[in-house]
């Protein structure tokens, strides 16, 4: 696959955040030392890619996404774990960060699943979470908003596997339909007991639940967008970053 313009390597979320938030997403055609089938920059660890090609693609980050420090990386783990990474020395088992200080930058790594960002409508602080369905469906959401703090809050979801491209069966579906059940306009029917299921829709029904109204992006599809790591489409595939950090 040709890679993009320079101008499509990351991605610049739209999103009326304060001038002091600042945030993007990589992709994976950014300059890397990934080989085939994780060309070029794999962000993942665990993911099958040779160990000192990940570490070199996360070396050459800041550098070329211009971070005031190297990512505050977590070990994602599919559940509702907030991390406080004002506080040094903490359990980085979880599957989403806050921060209160500028320089510190919040990572989330993904290749299907929902990220999703957050700055308080002051740019007081930021928080960045990692939304698959498990974690989705357990409250991650509203465990990063309560960690947060903020009485305004503006959201931004990240690529993600689109509702065309994700075919899920009862187990999912009946995890948000059992305590909401508006959350089935979220599921198309496709086969007996197989849905497509809309996971920006799903956040964003939880996001407005949970007193979130200013919830901006969506659109992409890792699974039909070449520029994204997707595990439902290639399987041994590598992670991309979503990234938001705040400036003095």
């Amino acid at each position: 696959m040709p890679a993009p313009p320079a101008a499509g390597r990351v991605i610049v979320p739209d999103w009326p955040a304060p001038a002091n938030v600042r945030a993007s997403v990589t992709t994976r055609w950014l300059p890397g030392r990934s080989q085939p089938p994780f060309e070029q920059c794999n962000l993942g660890g665990h993911s099958g890619d040779e160990p000192d090609a990940v570490a070199a693609n996360r070396a050459a980050l800041p550098e070329l996404l211009d971070l005031p420090s190297a990512p505050a990386w977590l070990r994602q783990v599919h559940g509702t774990a907030v991390l406080d990474a004002d506080a040094p020395g903490r359990d980085r088992d979880a599957d989403a960060a806050i921060t209160r200080k500028a320089g510190i930058v919040l990572a989330i790594l993904t290749a299907d699943c929902l990220p999703v960002l957050f700055c308080s409508a002051d740019g007081d602080a930021i928080a960045a979470a990692h939304a698959g369905w498990r974690g989705l469906a357990a409250g991650v959401l509203e465990s990063t908003l309560a960690s947060l703090h903020a009485e305004r809050v503006h959201a931004w979801i990240g690529p993600a596997i689109g509702a065309r491209s994700y075919e899920v069966g009862a187990e999912v579906r009946e995890a948000f339909v059992a305590t909401d059940s508006g959350a089935d306009a979220c599921f198309a029917p496709t086969r007996p007991g197989h849905w497509l299921c809309d996971l920006a829709a799903l956040a964003r029904r939880r996001l407005a639940r949970a007193g979130v109204h200013g919830v901006h992006g969506g659109g992409f599809d890792t699974f039909a967008d070449a520029r994204f790591y997707s595990y439902r489409r290639d399987r041994d595939t590598g992670r991309f970053a979503s990234l938001v950090w705040m400036t003095p």
